[in-house]
């Protein structure tokens, strides 16, 4: 790694001899600022703030909100995961008959949909800290891949990222050492509680700092990217995760990464915050699009289930109720939900389906059989296919 400067931070080097290599010691988040915005991103920042903003008041007047918000956390688990190279779908995630084959990329999204959720939970009692970060680590490494990699503790050895088989001596990135890292850590805590700094921009820069100083052995990129969202909740932009930041980010995964390495090679904090503020942006845009979308199928399908189904309208909005809880379903998955018979879930199944609410996911599949609310998955689904 080359660097220009001394904005963004300095080369430490480590070991003498042949095992010598260098990290990267980061600057404090507080000796960088202020920043020297241009206006394009100044202006881009207001729009950001602004769509946040429309979108956080959209989500506490609509009905099934809360519904909506789970499946919006999914999605953000799904996209953040994909970044990382994951390759299920939103399908798969959701999938009640799939449960038994699950494969480690599943296993991830379940996981950081835990994680996300402990996250929101312990942030009613605690304030946003390292702690908390530790505890969100450990159920975002619970299972699956990482599991074996310290799921919850702050690494005390020295990681790199690079190409597969790469050395320490020819990595492409080395984070700080220990000691660094542990400085930096503390110093990263005390900037995120400033209440001096734009929101927006602190969440920029306390994502590109937690991913520069890289505290677990595994996991970061994925816990950084929901700091983002966190840091949002903490600075009382957002009251809910009620968007998926990750979607855009997914999009330009390249210039991403391309940005983040800008900063620590050139001090470009400018180019990455308003690189940030676009994608974050866009991502909102399209959130409160799908929030609309989402509300104006539901008022459609409630009147074609009172239009329809005139004696089992009851049982309908019930399934309704249920389908965008769990947008896929099996026939005894019905029953139990709503506690009818398996003759009158299959009734109702059967009714949907002449409605186009409801299809069949594999014609082909005997036995538990599967049937998605297609024209809600349709909606949430947009930018969900793996890279």
């Amino acid at each position: 790694m080359r660097i220009t400067g001394t904005r963004q931070g300095a080369l430490t080097t480590n070991l003498p001899g042949i095992a010598e290599y260098q990290s990267f010691r980061p600057s404090r988040l507080d000796d960088v600022l202020p920043l020297s915005l241009d206006s394009q991103t100044t202006a881009t920042l207001a729009l950001c703030a602004r769509r946040i903003g429309e979108m956080e008041g959209m989500s506490r007047f609509i009905p099934n909100a809360d519904m909506y918000l789970t499946m919006y956390v999914r999605k953000e688990a799904l996209l953040s995961s994909q970044i990382e190279g994951t390759q299920c779908t939103f399908d798969d995630v959701l999938d009640p008959a799939a449960k038994d084959a699950w494969s480690k990329d599943v296993d991830e999204v379940v996981n950081y949909v835990r994680a996300a959720e402990l996250a929101v939970k312990e942030m009613d009692e605690m304030p946003l800290c390292v702690r908390l970060l530790r505890m969100v680590h450990r159920e975002l490494l619970a299972a699956g891949r990482g599991a074996e990699r310290q799921p919850g503790e702050i690494r005390d050895s020295q990681n790199w990222i690079g190409p597969a088989g790469c050395t320490i001596q020819n990595a492409a990135f080395v984070p700080p050492n220990v000691d660094d890292m542990r400085e930096a850590l503390a110093d990263l805590e005390r900037f995120i509680h400033r209440e001096d700094v734009d929101p927006v921009i602190k969440a920029a820069l306390v994502h590109y700092q937690f991913e520069t100083i890289h505290p677990f052995l595994d996991g970061n990129g994925r816990l950084g990217r929901l700091l983002v969202t966190l840091s949002l909740m903490n600075d009382g932009v957002l009251t809910r995760p009620i968007f998926y930041p990750s979607y855009q980010l997914k999009l330009n995964r390249t210039e991403y990464y391309r940005r983040l390495t800008l900063v620590r090679e050139q001090g470009d904090y400018e180019g990455w915050v308003k690189f940030f503020c676009t994608c974050l942006a866009e991502s909102a845009r399209d959130a409160a699009q799908s929030l609309q979308a989402l509300v104006e199928l539901h008022a459609h399908s409630e009147e074609l289930i009172e239009k329809n189904l005139v004696r089992g309208a009851a049982n309908g909005h019930a399934l309704l109720r249920l389908l965008e809880a769990h947008p896929i379903v099996t026939t005894a998955m019905v029953r139990d939900e709503l506690g009818v018979s398996r003759t009158t879930a299959a009734s109702l199944i059967d009714e949907f389906r002449s409605l186009d609410l409801l299809r069949e996911t594999d014609a082909q599949r005997k036995r538990y059989r599967t049937f998605c609310y297609e024209p809600y998955l349709e909606i949430l689904r947009t930018g969900s296919d793996p890279l």
